[in-house]
């Protein structure tokens, strides 16, 4: 092969291989450029995402509800959560990848903690872990980070916490919930999380934890004034019918066009018209031959 040649086919691989890194997250946050990132759990939507020049990647604990049926997400365990990070990591193997880790996966203790964020990087291939909570998972997050592993921190409205919460309600909306908010911000940063992400707050209380805080501080449900948005696919592309959160924006109705694509299949299977000449394979063999063996076939059959 011709050394330039090789040079061009290096070089591309090499701009193929590139994927954003936790120190890029930062630059961003540093230029004030929003990272754009979303949730989902397939190969399928990952590669799209990847193709879209999506910035990061959360294979989150709503895979209980989105994928499984669940009516929250505490069902989902860590085997769940690693083959969906697998699969959504085959399928974008070049974009930040961040596991979310379930309940239970690290609240027993920090041996648990370390235990099943170190599963994800090895069996999941992810970049980060995310986990819930605040000052009292801090002792989670630092000895997860002195592992050697990047930590998202998530506080505000926290799923797997939402029955003691007394459901999916929005948190910090006077001052003495907001400083718990901050509290938990302060402590989940001084923890050594690198990156947080705010979900279901006032934006208020998310601009003042972004403007305090010199890590990346990202936002579901808790305005603009942060360093970069997160969303459900499910949500975004039309996808989830049971409920819709106030803070989603529906981008594009895939459910609507699933169905009705559903629709017409069925309408034509009924009808007679799929498959149709150009779905069916041929037969390329010498067809008096078979038609000769079919009878003789057909004629000794005992059934």
């Amino acid at each position: 092969m011709p050394i330039g040649c090789a040079y061009i086919i290096l070089k591309e691989i090499t701009a193929m291989a590139q994927k954003k890194t936790i120190l890029d997250l930062v630059k961003m946050k540093e230029t004030g450029e929003k990272a754009a990132w979303m949730v989902m759990y397939d190969a399928c939507f990952a590669s799209y995402a990847e193709e879209a020049g999506m910035d990061m990647i959360l294979v989150g604990d709503s895979m209980g509800m989105i994928v499984y049926g669940y009516e929250g997400t505490v069902p989902v365990t860590m085997d769940m959560s690693i083959a969906h990070c697998q699969g959504v990591r085959r399928g974008a193997p070049n974009t930040y990848l961040i596991g979310d880790m379930p309940f239970g996966a690290y609240h027993a203790s920090v041996g648990d903690a370390v235990h099943n964020a170190v599963r994800f990087m090895k069996e999941g291939g992810v970049d980060a872990i995310k986990l819930e909570g605040g000052v009292a998972v801090a002792d989670k997050i630092e000895a997860i980070g002195k592992a050697g592993i990047v930590v998202f921190g998530h506080i505000g409205l926290t799923p797997q916490s939402s029955a003691a919460m007394g459901g999916f309600k929005v948190q910090g909306k006077n001052t003495a919930t907001a400083k718990a908010v901050i509290d938990d911000a302060i402590a989940v940063y001084k923890a050594g999380a690198r990156a947080l992400l705010l979900e279901g707050v006032p934006e208020e209380v998310c601009a003042f934890v972004h403007k305090i805080l010199p890590i990346p501080v990202y936002g579901i449900g808790a305005g603009i004034q942060c360093d970069g948005q997160v969303i459900l696919a499910a949500d975004a592309l039309g996808m989830y019918k049971n409920f819709t959160p106030k803070f989603a924006k529906k981008y594009c109705d895939i459910g609507e066009i699933a169905t009705r694509g559903m629709k017409d299949y069925i309408e034509e299977v009924k009808g007679g018209r799929f498959p149709a000449p150009e779905h069916k394979y041929k037969f390329g063999g010498d067809i008096d031959e078979f038609r000769a063996f079919l009878e003789e076939t057909e004629k000794n059959l005992d059934l």
